[in-house]
């Protein structure tokens, strides 16, 4: 039986990888911002087949509480298999652009937050010697865009902070995972024209939870946005200027 922490338990990705490990009897514990929402899915969790479904609820952007969410998590499953990390919010740009505590309200929600989870589980996961942290960043951050920059520089300090992660836990035998969604069809993205490149939130989550069974380092869902962002990191800068990405 898997011990899972689930931090950001009701993003729509978070609670399609939930409910994958409730199919194979996890303990999972919850973490969220709306305690109703946690309730509801932690009931659906436990009718698909999860071994327990503790539920915590809290502001994630209050770091105060994370010391509080890890204490409360180590002692409802002990030591843990998987933490994942899920939380975060999509911004409108122009809004960022035109306030600094906008801007400075999401670097705190997508990045220092996640920095401050992090920073514990680290520690936590160092101690056991074993487990995997995964956390979901995104393909935002490989290049800074007109389009999205604010969150794309969130992620992109997020992802280089997970490879430094990863390669401290590594010689301990902790496994630390850079999930890399592109366009997924999620509540926060419901304004935007689907198209293609558009994924379904479940598809990502196996994809998820494979990478994790195969100690992957870095996944990006789905596959092809690996191909997509490479080419859009190697444009020369003076023609990346004159492009409206």
């Amino acid at each position: 039986m898997q011990r899972i922490l689930i931090i950001g338990a009701t993003s729509t990705i978070a609670q399609a990888v939930a409910k994958l490990y409730a199919q194979s009897g996890a303990q999972l514990f919850l973490v969220g911002r709306n305690s109703e929402k946690l309730a509801q899915i932690s009931q659906d969790l436990m009718v698909r087949g999860a071994t327990t479904a503790d539920i915590f609820a809290c502001d994630l952007a209050d770091k105060t509480k994370h010391e509080e969410i890890l204490h409360a998590a180590n002692k409802i499953l002990g030591d843990m298999d998987i933490a994942l990390i899920a939380h975060g919010t999509l911004p409108e740009q122009k809004e960022c652009e035109n306030s600094i505590e906008q801007t400075m309200q999401e670097l705190e929600v997508n990045f220092l937050s996640v920095v401050s989870l992090l920073t514990l589980l680290a520690n936590n996961f160092e101690k056991q010697a074993r487990g995997c942290i995964a956390v979901i960043s995104s393909v935002a951050g490989d290049r800074g865009r007109q389009s999205n920059y604010v969150y794309g520089a969130a992620k992109g300090g997020l992802t280089v902070f997970l490879g430094g992660l990863r390669n401290r836990l590594s010689k301990v035998g902790v496994h630390v995972l850079t999930i890399k969604p592109g366009f997924v069809i999620t509540p926060m993205t419901q304004e935007f024209k689907k198209g293609l490149l558009w994924a379904q939130p479940e598809s990502v989550a196996r994809v998820i939870v494979s990478a994790i069974e195969k100690r992957k380092n870095v996944v990006y869902v789905p596959w092809f946005w690996r191909w997509i962002m490479f080419i859009i990191r190697n444009i020369p800068e003076n023609v990346f200027k004159r492009m409206s990405l």
